[in-house]
């Protein structure tokens, strides 16, 4: 990531409470996906990974090729990719609406285009990757109740597309933030959303670690 970045990334605060998902996916048996793409995937994976209910979570790369989902190629922001989460969970416990509540109050700001604060580029994007038509039509309908309510200065950006493959990120990337407490990225980027997720949705977090 950008050295600037690191020390001045301000995390957005979102004064409104954010609804529950008027329009959710059916509760099933068997573990559940989601991709999402909020910015830089050490702090998603952070926030995620202590959420109750999800089980795994993977940073990598959505968007691009298989050739070029190497972190110094899309860092270059020309590969097409947007850095990403994998996260398994498990329905009964978080659903999907309730992941992407997460999503839009917690991991990033869905409002600015191509950028998490000072990390420019379509590398940064938001976006939701949906696995089918049900996560695609609860995705839509979230953001327009959120839109709807006016609970963001902005409108969301967004994307909302299908998941054609995900690509695991460099071994160095996963856990990131557990094994990097003395970065400043994590410190100054990375945590405030992890406190700010434990302090808005305390019955979220988890009890244990993964």
């Amino acid at each position: 990531m950008k050295a600037l970045a690191m020390m001045a990334i301000a995390v957005a605060m979102i004064a409104a409470e954010f609804p529950d998902p008027a329009v959710d996916v059916k509760v099933s048996k068997g573990k559940q996906t989601a991709v999402l793409a909020g910015g830089c995937f050490w702090c998603t994976e952070a926030v995620f990974e202590i959420v109750e209910g999800v089980d795994n979570v993977i940073s990598g790369y959505s968007g691009g090729t298989k050739e070029t989902a190497k972190y110094d190629i899309v860092s270059a922001g020309r590969t097409g990719h947007a850095e990403s989460i994998l996260i398994t969970f498990d329905p009964a416990k978080i659903s999907y609406g309730q992941l992407l509540k997460i999503f839009f109050s917690v991991a990033h700001d869905p409002t600015t285009m191509n950028r998490q604060g000072n990390d420019v580029g379509p590398q940064y994007r938001s976006a939701i990757f949906y696995a089918d038509e049900e996560q695609k039509k609860v995705a839509e309908a979230y953001i327009k109740q959120i839109n709807d309510a006016h609970l963001l200065s902005k409108p969301i950006v967004t994307q909302v597309v299908p998941l054609d493959k995900f690509y695991s990120a460099e071994a160095y990337h996963q856990d990131y933030a557990r094994g990097n407490r003395a970065n400043p990225y994590i410190v100054h980027v990375s945590d405030p959303k992890v406190e700010k997720l434990k302090k808005l949705y305390p019955g979220c977090v988890r009890k244990r670690k993964l």
